[in-house]
Protein backbone atom coordinates (compact mmCIF):
# COMPACT_ATOMS: atom_id res chain seq x y z
CA UNK A 1 0.00 0.00 0.00
CA UNK A 2 1.19 3.52 -1.22
CA UNK A 3 1.77 5.76 2.19
CA UNK A 4 -0.37 8.98 2.07
CA UNK A 5 2.52 11.44 1.56
CA UNK A 6 3.22 9.68 -1.27
CA UNK A 7 -0.43 9.87 -2.84
CA UNK A 8 -0.73 13.51 -2.05
CA UNK A 9 2.74 14.51 -3.51
CA UNK A 10 1.69 12.29 -6.39
CA UNK A 11 -1.57 14.62 -6.56
CA UNK A 12 -0.58 18.31 -6.02
CA UNK A 13 2.46 16.94 -9.11
CA UNK A 14 -0.65 15.97 -11.38
CA UNK A 15 -2.52 19.03 -10.48
CA UNK A 16 0.55 21.58 -11.52
CA UNK A 17 0.71 19.90 -14.83
CA UNK A 18 -2.37 20.03 -15.63
CA UNK A 19 -2.57 23.04 -18.07
CA UNK A 20 -5.40 25.71 -17.58
CA UNK A 21 -9.01 24.92 -18.74
CA UNK A 22 -12.08 26.58 -19.01
CA UNK A 23 -14.10 23.73 -17.65
CA UNK A 24 -14.00 22.11 -14.12
CA UNK A 25 -11.47 18.90 -14.33
CA UNK A 26 -12.17 15.50 -12.11
CA UNK A 27 -9.17 13.68 -11.21
CA UNK A 28 -9.36 10.14 -11.56
CA UNK A 29 -7.13 7.23 -11.09
CA UNK A 30 -6.04 4.52 -13.56
CA UNK A 31 -5.29 1.07 -11.56
CA UNK A 32 -3.07 -1.57 -13.03
CA UNK A 33 -3.56 -5.27 -11.87
CA UNK A 34 -0.84 -7.88 -12.35
CA UNK A 35 -0.54 -11.96 -11.47
CA UNK A 36 -5.00 -12.00 -11.55
CA UNK A 37 -6.74 -14.13 -13.98
CA UNK A 38 -9.38 -11.71 -14.86
CA UNK A 39 -11.28 -14.40 -16.84
CA UNK A 40 -12.40 -15.79 -13.66
CA UNK A 41 -15.62 -13.75 -12.66
CA UNK A 42 -14.56 -14.38 -9.07
CA UNK A 43 -11.24 -12.05 -9.44
CA UNK A 44 -13.57 -9.04 -11.02
CA UNK A 45 -14.21 -6.08 -9.14
CA UNK A 46 -17.53 -4.68 -9.10
CA UNK A 47 -17.60 -2.07 -5.65
CA UNK A 48 -19.56 0.85 -4.66
CA UNK A 49 -16.86 2.56 -2.79
CA UNK A 50 -17.53 5.49 -0.43
CA UNK A 51 -15.40 8.64 -0.65
CA UNK A 52 -14.80 10.54 2.38
CA UNK A 53 -14.84 13.88 0.76
CA UNK A 54 -17.01 13.00 -1.72
CA UNK A 55 -17.55 14.02 -5.75
CA UNK A 56 -19.10 16.41 -7.53
CA UNK A 57 -22.29 16.16 -9.94
CA UNK A 58 -22.65 12.07 -8.88
CA UNK A 59 -26.28 11.87 -10.40
CA UNK A 60 -28.79 9.35 -9.39
CA UNK A 61 -32.04 7.95 -10.83
CA UNK A 62 -34.73 6.74 -9.33
CA UNK A 63 -37.34 3.75 -10.37
CA UNK A 64 -40.49 3.38 -8.83
CA UNK A 65 -44.17 4.80 -8.00
CA UNK A 66 -45.20 6.22 -4.73
CA UNK A 67 -43.88 6.61 -1.48
CA UNK A 68 -40.25 6.07 -3.12
CA UNK A 69 -40.92 9.02 -5.45
CA UNK A 70 -41.55 11.01 -2.78
CA UNK A 71 -38.38 10.85 -0.70
CA UNK A 72 -36.26 11.20 -4.57
CA UNK A 73 -37.89 14.40 -4.63
CA UNK A 74 -37.69 15.75 -0.91
CA UNK A 75 -34.15 14.56 -2.08
CA UNK A 76 -33.09 16.38 -5.13
CA UNK A 77 -32.41 13.06 -7.42
CA UNK A 78 -32.21 13.57 -10.70
CA UNK A 79 -34.32 12.09 -12.42
CA UNK A 80 -37.59 9.66 -11.33
CA UNK A 81 -38.57 7.39 -13.43
CA UNK A 82 -42.31 5.85 -13.70
CA UNK A 83 -43.83 2.31 -15.17
CA UNK A 84 -44.95 4.43 -18.33
CA UNK A 85 -41.58 5.71 -18.60
CA UNK A 86 -39.74 2.51 -18.39
CA UNK A 87 -41.23 1.32 -20.60
CA UNK A 88 -41.34 4.40 -23.44
CA UNK A 89 -37.52 4.24 -22.89
CA UNK A 90 -37.36 0.06 -23.93
CA UNK A 91 -38.51 1.44 -27.08
CA UNK A 92 -35.97 4.06 -27.42
CA UNK A 93 -32.68 3.10 -27.44
CA UNK A 94 -30.69 5.44 -28.37
CA UNK A 95 -32.18 7.78 -25.22
CA UNK A 96 -32.11 4.64 -23.01
CA UNK A 97 -28.32 4.43 -23.89
CA UNK A 98 -28.16 7.90 -22.81
CA UNK A 99 -29.74 7.95 -19.84
CA UNK A 100 -27.52 4.99 -19.13
CA UNK A 101 -24.19 6.75 -19.54
CA UNK A 102 -25.36 9.91 -17.81
CA UNK A 103 -26.73 8.70 -14.47
CA UNK A 104 -24.11 6.41 -11.96
CA UNK A 105 -26.41 5.30 -9.74
CA UNK A 106 -30.29 3.88 -10.40
CA UNK A 107 -32.14 2.97 -7.39
CA UNK A 108 -35.69 0.95 -8.17
CA UNK A 109 -38.74 -0.36 -6.28
CA UNK A 110 -38.27 -4.47 -6.05
CA UNK A 111 -41.67 -4.30 -7.99
CA UNK A 112 -40.12 -2.65 -10.80
CA UNK A 113 -37.45 -4.92 -11.34
CA UNK A 114 -39.10 -7.39 -13.70
CA UNK A 115 -40.17 -4.37 -15.94
CA UNK A 116 -36.59 -2.99 -15.86
CA UNK A 117 -34.67 -6.01 -17.19
CA UNK A 118 -37.53 -6.33 -19.62
CA UNK A 119 -36.92 -2.99 -21.10
CA UNK A 120 -33.77 -1.36 -19.71
CA UNK A 121 -31.47 -4.28 -18.76
CA UNK A 122 -29.98 -4.71 -22.21
CA UNK A 123 -28.37 -1.03 -21.68
CA UNK A 124 -27.98 -0.75 -17.95
CA UNK A 125 -26.30 -4.57 -17.32
CA UNK A 126 -23.83 -4.31 -19.90
CA UNK A 127 -22.48 -1.00 -18.10
CA UNK A 128 -22.86 -1.83 -14.32
CA UNK A 129 -25.94 0.23 -13.55
CA UNK A 130 -28.37 -1.88 -13.10
CA UNK A 131 -30.69 -0.45 -10.15
CA UNK A 132 -30.36 -1.28 -6.81
CA UNK A 133 -33.16 -3.02 -5.69
CA UNK A 134 -35.31 -1.49 -2.88
CA UNK A 135 -37.50 -3.21 -0.70
CA UNK A 136 -41.48 -1.63 0.25
CA UNK A 137 -41.13 0.83 2.87
CA UNK A 138 -37.31 1.45 3.01
CA UNK A 139 -35.91 4.73 3.65
CA UNK A 140 -34.21 5.82 0.53
CA UNK A 141 -32.84 9.23 1.87
CA UNK A 142 -29.56 7.90 3.61
CA UNK A 143 -28.88 5.51 0.63
CA UNK A 144 -29.48 8.59 -1.50
CA UNK A 145 -26.95 10.70 0.76
CA UNK A 146 -24.26 8.20 0.82
CA UNK A 147 -24.27 7.65 -3.18
CA UNK A 148 -23.92 11.05 -3.63
CA UNK A 149 -20.27 10.30 -2.10
CA UNK A 150 -19.94 7.01 -4.11
CA UNK A 151 -17.72 5.91 -7.04
CA UNK A 152 -18.56 2.32 -8.15
CA UNK A 153 -15.14 0.78 -9.82
CA UNK A 154 -15.77 -2.32 -11.88
CA UNK A 155 -13.08 -3.91 -14.31
CA UNK A 156 -15.12 -6.71 -16.48
CA UNK A 157 -12.39 -9.12 -17.58
CA UNK A 158 -9.85 -6.20 -17.93
CA UNK A 159 -6.52 -5.70 -15.80
CA UNK A 160 -6.95 -2.03 -16.19
CA UNK A 161 -9.56 -0.04 -14.43
CA UNK A 162 -10.06 4.30 -14.21
CA UNK A 163 -11.78 6.09 -11.05
CA UNK A 164 -12.93 9.31 -10.14
CA UNK A 165 -11.61 10.59 -7.30
CA UNK A 166 -12.41 13.98 -7.07
CA UNK A 167 -12.32 17.70 -8.85
CA UNK A 168 -9.25 19.87 -9.74
CA UNK A 169 -10.64 22.50 -7.46
CA UNK A 170 -10.45 20.45 -4.03
CA UNK A 171 -7.68 20.37 -1.96
CA UNK A 172 -5.00 17.50 -2.56
CA UNK A 173 -5.17 16.41 0.88
CA UNK A 174 -9.12 15.79 0.38
CA UNK A 175 -8.16 13.96 -3.05
CA UNK A 176 -5.78 11.97 -1.43
CA UNK A 177 -7.78 10.84 1.05
CA UNK A 178 -10.61 9.71 -1.36
CA UNK A 179 -7.85 7.50 -3.05
CA UNK A 180 -6.53 6.11 -0.33
CA UNK A 181 -10.43 4.49 0.55
CA UNK A 182 -10.57 3.52 -3.01
CA UNK A 183 -7.16 1.69 -3.38
CA UNK A 184 -8.01 0.06 0.49
CA UNK A 185 -10.91 -0.93 -0.40
CA UNK A 186 -9.36 -2.74 -3.80
CA UNK A 187 -6.42 -4.35 -2.18
CA UNK A 188 -9.49 -5.66 0.33
CA UNK A 189 -11.05 -7.30 -2.76
CA UNK A 190 -8.34 -8.75 -4.79
CA UNK A 191 -6.94 -12.47 -4.14
CA UNK A 192 -3.53 -11.31 -3.25
CA UNK A 193 -4.18 -7.65 -2.37
CA UNK A 194 -1.28 -5.08 -2.94
CA UNK A 195 0.55 -7.53 -4.55
CA UNK A 196 -2.44 -7.51 -7.41
CA UNK A 197 -1.28 -4.31 -7.99
CA UNK A 198 1.06 -3.34 -10.41
CA UNK A 199 0.48 0.39 -11.02
CA UNK A 200 -1.83 3.58 -9.95
CA UNK A 201 -1.73 6.94 -11.83
CA UNK A 202 -3.18 10.07 -10.64
CA UNK A 203 -4.28 13.25 -13.13
CA UNK A 204 -6.82 15.52 -14.43
CA UNK A 205 -9.29 14.96 -17.23
CA UNK A 206 -6.82 16.86 -19.56
CA UNK A 207 -3.40 16.49 -17.29
CA UNK A 208 -0.75 14.48 -17.65
CA UNK A 209 -0.64 11.26 -16.01
CA UNK A 210 1.63 11.08 -12.63
CA UNK A 211 2.52 7.31 -11.52
CA UNK A 212 2.30 7.30 -7.28
CA UNK A 213 2.56 3.25 -7.30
Amino acid sequence: MVDKTSIVNAVKTALEKAPERKFQESVDITVNLRNIDMSQPRNRIDETIHLPNGLDNVRIAVLGKGEITTQAKEMGVDYIIGPEEIERLGGEPREARTVAGEYQFFLAETAMMPLVGRYLGVRLGPRGRMPMPIPPGTDIRPIVQRLRSSVKVRTKDKKVFHAKVGSATMDPEAIAENIDAVLRRIESVLESGALNIHSVYVKTTMGPAVRMI
